[in-house]
């Protein structure tokens, strides 16, 4: 399997050669190159490792064995990834046992074994986070001292239990507290991998080999076709029908994953597009025009995105507006609306919800089929501050996530400007 560009440039890579990229040289984002159809009725095995491996063989099998594949999920995937059903035909995909109690962490998990088995030479690895991806991304290399995690996140766009997990790790892990929104890390990250006159000029060329950890990098979407395809399957083979999929999103990632599980032959009815007030994305559904705009700060602030990197995925797999629009639909849900459905979950649905989750149990409430699985994206203990003043309790936290407010925190202030995210890679800014 070789992977090509968006934006269609003539060169043809490896699935290592576009991780050690992240972007292609035409600033596109890899795609595979073919889609291999895969029938349900193949995977014979329905543990989550089995589907994954049978999911992932064909895009890696010029990488790995099939014995180093496995080996590679048996390590990735310790901890339980549960599909539990609700009411009205509905079942939520919890994602969040991981170590830092969200879905990134499945993906990059994967990520960092990979690059660990394949890649010898040290390696700098640029993220930028609205809250979860950062986390999950220095947890995963923070296990393997030869890569050094640089997470970008926005100085007031994240909580304050997210900053911890953003901030508390070992001396590999450079946390760069950035005096912007989100859309100017990522616009950061991706100027810094894309353009080698800008590493020349702030003297990052001869220092660092980089690559990225966000989902422009196809190393982190491709596992998370994973969960969106065991989902799928656990759900018909329960119910005797194909769900929809209501998938909270930001960056667009994890629902591009699971337009392209759908592409290979997974049992994915509809995908719904659950956001929140940054409309980018249910504009472009209502007027079939793509038009980003800055992000504005929300409850559910890991979503807080106005120009998602992977629209240019979805419009590579589906540059018809008109047929994506027979098979997804996207929604806007208020911060008013996530304050009634986190308020209200456990009454409705016996469930708490974190404010981004709860965005997918709005649209969930909207819909008039039946048939669908909620992607819960985070633990609700994540989002204390924000949750148990609205169930009037406190919920508890995790051992997971309780464990990282034993470890000390730091973290290194800079401008939303290349020369000051260059001083603090060189050491020139003091923490």
């Amino acid at each position: 399997m070789k992977y090509i560009s968006t934006r269609h440039a003539a060169d043809r890579v490896s699935f290592l050669e576009a991780v050690e990229r992240g972007l292609a040289v035409d600033q596109g984002l890899y795609v595979p190159e073919s889609w291999p159809l895969i029938q349900p009725g193949e995977i014979t095995d329905h543990s989550f490792i089995g589907i994954a491996q049978k999911i992932l063989s064909p895009f890696l099998r010029d990488e790995l064995t099939a014995h180093e594949l496995h080996s590679l999920l048996k390590s990735a995937y310790d901890f339980q990834i549960p599909l539990r059903y609700l009411k009205n035909d509905t079942a939520v995909l919890e994602l969040f046992h991981g170590p830092t109690a969200a879905f990134k962490d499945i993906a990059a998990r994967f990520l960092a074994r990979f690059m660990n088995l394949k890649i010898s030479e040290q390696r700098t690895i640029l993220v930028a986070t609205s809250g979860d991806t950062g986390g999950a991304v220095a947890s995963a290399f923070d296990e393997f001292k030869k890569f050094r995690a640089v997470v970008l996140f926005p100085r007031n766009g994240v909580s304050p239990l997210q900053r911890q997990q953003l901030t508390c790790w070992s001396d590999n892990v450079l946390s760069l507290e950035v005096n912007g929104s989100f859309d100017d890390c990522q616009r950061l990250v991706k100027t810094i991998l894309g353009d080698a006159q800008v590493r020349e000029q702030f003297g990052l060329a001869s220092k660092f080999r980089f690559t990225s950890a966000n989902s422009i990098n196809i190393g982190r979407l491709l596992p998370q076709m994973i969960y969106h395809s065991a989902a799928a399957i656990w759900y018909q083979q329960k119910t005797g029908h194909a769900p929809g999929l209501i998938i909270p999103t930001g960056n667009l990632g994890d629902a591009v994953a699971a337009f392209w599980a759908r592409k290979i032959g997974m049992p994915i009815r509809e995908i719904t597009i659950a956001t929140n007030a940054n409309t980018t994305l249910s504009n472009f559904y209502r007027t079939g025009r793509y038009e980003p705009r800055p992000s504005i700060r929300t409850l559910a602030n890991a979503m807080d995105v106005g120009a998602p990197s992977n629209f240019e995925r979805l419009s590579d797999l589906h540059p018809d507006v008109h047929e994506l629009k027979k098979i997804s639909s996207a929604v806007s849900v208020l911060d008013d609306e996530i304050r009634h459905a986190i308020r209200h979950g456990k009454a409705d649905w016996g469930e708490i919800w974190c404010p981004h989750t709860a965005t997918a149990a709005v649209a969930r409430e909207r819909m008039k089929t039946p048939h669908w699985i909620i992607v819960s994206t985070a633990h609700p203990a994540k989002f204390s501050e924000i949750v148990n003043p609205l169930i009037g309790g406190e919920i508890e936290m995790p051992p997971n996530l309780a464990q990282l407010f034993e470890r000390p925190s730091r973290s290194t202030p800079v401008d939303a400007t290349i020369d000051s995210v260059a001083d603090a890679l060189l050491g020139k800014t003091s923490h």
